[in-house]
């Protein structure tokens, strides 16, 4: 079920009624069939998987704790890990391994037959899968208690409102959410119809109107120009950055209604002042799980730094290959990994840089001129994540690079960058991710954002239902 559908925009209001007429216990329960039809929506034939993680790691996680001998604890944890990686694998990376052997075989002059597993990829399987693991994990470091109620575990799985495509939420933070009794505030209620209205906005104005334009460049880039080619890279920027910070915005919004509080996964990371910036903002809780359950296990920089700049490039790559199971994924996540590293060596050569040109600079163009490089280094690292083969995006580089043609990026991705910067600079410098909603803004000036949200959506708005981009993730 999308959120930019008419079947959504029913079927919250009749959870919402039901929900608020029902006790704590009897809440979740209900909660936990509205995720199971909201997940079904699709094929009900996913929920199986979505069932099979959740026996799993409720069971392996039980078991972590009645046993204090340490090799059966290890193999609790790692039956449960190598379950779900083996979901992922089989649906998503066994035709990607399968079709990397034959085309390597035929490069070293052998023929191999690929064999394929042609079936469809289950919406969100690397979402739930990544939660579900990293609750294990933590039951079996200690940091947090198994579940012993299966209701309140199997919801934590497949909580409706980030199932698909996140938040990736900690075991930590939302289960005691689950277990404890909600009140949902009036507050809530308004930043919850708030932030649904924003989510909407950037996807159906900003992210679906700039998706036939980064379609015509990308399916051709050597027709276009070098304006032409540079704009459909600003344009799919805003269209990856709304859609997605769009999802999550929804998703925050309707667990506000909810009573839950989700962790907030975007914080204008194209205001980053660097690669390690765009980081700490973009796509914040995968960030944060691929620090703590991969970069820091493999020793993050604790041994030298040509270890760290390994660990930093390891995790990036496998980051990429987590997106899709594509080479382009893959060199993705390379250049953000050679990024980061380039960074960490600049920052601990800083004291070689002349400070008096420093501050000749001044503060202020200083931050600019570094935020705009570290928003086209991003943009030029999404070349690789937007084209279907290499083939398109060394063709969509030549383009660019040569300097072909006029320089009119023209308006379609202006506007969308414009709009992008009035939706996030007020959060930038406030600190404030609801800064145009919170008590800074007049109860009529939140009334007149809101009108104006909703006139952009029935005047600009795509009305068809388009997926969103990281559902095939």
């Amino acid at each position: 079920m999308l959120f930019n559908s008419l079947a959504y925009a029913v079927f919250l209001p009749v959870v919402l009624l039901i929900y608020y007429s029902l006790a704590h216990r009897a809440q979740n329960v209900f909660l936990l069939a509205a995720s199971y039809v909201f997940y079904g929506w699709w094929d009900w034939r996913f929920l199986i998987l979505v069932w099979i993680s959740t026996l799993l790691d409720f069971g392996c996680s039980l078991g972590i704790e009645s046993t204090r001998s340490p090799r059966l604890r290890r193999a609790f944890v790692l039956t449960a890990v190598t379950g779900n990686l083996c979901m992922i694998g089989a649906f998503k990376y066994f035709n990607f391994f399968a079709d990397s052997l034959a085309a390597l075989a035929a490069a070293a002059g052998f023929h191999i037959d690929a064999i394929t597993l042609r079936v469809a990829l289950p919406v969100g399987i690397s979402f739930y899968t990544f939660q579900t693991m990293s609750y294990t994990i933590d039951v079996y470091r200690g940091r947090i208690r198994a579940v012993r109620n299966p209701v309140d575990f199997a919801l934590y799985v497949t909580f409706f409102p980030q199932l698909v495509a996140g938040p990736i939420e900690r075991a930590s933070t939302l289960i005691p959410q689950i277990q404890s009794r909600r009140i949902v505030r009036h507050e809530q209620l308004a930043s919850g119809m708030f932030l649904i209205l924003l989510g909407l906005f950037k996807k159906m104005v900003i992210a679906d109107n700039a998706a036939p334009l980064v379609e015509r460049v990308f399916s051709d880039p050597a027709a276009c120009s070098a304006g032409q080619l540079l704009g459909g890279l600003y344009a799919f920027s805003a269209q990856i950055y709304c859609d997605f910070s769009g999802y999550s915005d929804i998703a925050r919004g309707s667990a506000h209604l909810l009573g839950f509080e989700l962790t907030e996964n975007f914080q204008q990371p194209y205001l980053a002042r660097n690669i390690t910036d765009f980081w700490r903002r973009w796509h914040v809780t995968l960030s944060s799980w691929l620090r703590d359950y991969l970069y820091i296990p493999l020793g993050g920089n604790r041994h030298g730094t040509l270890m760290t700049y390994r660990n930093l490039m390891l995790t990036m790559l496998l980051g990429g290959l987590w997106h899709g199971a594509n080479w382009t994924f893959v060199i993705w996540g390379g250049l953000h990994g050679a990024y980061l590293a380039v960074h960490k060596l600049a920052c601990s050569n800083r004291p070689r840089v002349p400070q008096a040109a420093l501050r000749s600079l001044g503060p202020a163009l200083k931050t600019a001129a570094m935020t705009l490089l570290t928003f086209h280094l991003v943009a030029f690292t999404w070349i690789f994540f937007r084209s279907p083969d290499w083939a398109t995006a060394f063709a969509y580089c030549d383009g660019l690079l040569s300097l072909r043609g006029t320089w009119n990026i023209g308006a379609g991705p202006a506007l969308a960058m414009m709009a992008l910067l009035a939706l996030d600079l007020p959060q930038r410098l406030t600190g404030d991710h609801l800064a145009l909603f919170h008590t800074r803004t007049t109860r009529h000036g939140r009334l007149w954002l809101a009108a104006g949200l909703l006139m952009g959506l029935i005047y600009l708005g795509v009305t068809r239902s388009a997926s969103f981009i990281y559902f095939q993730f």
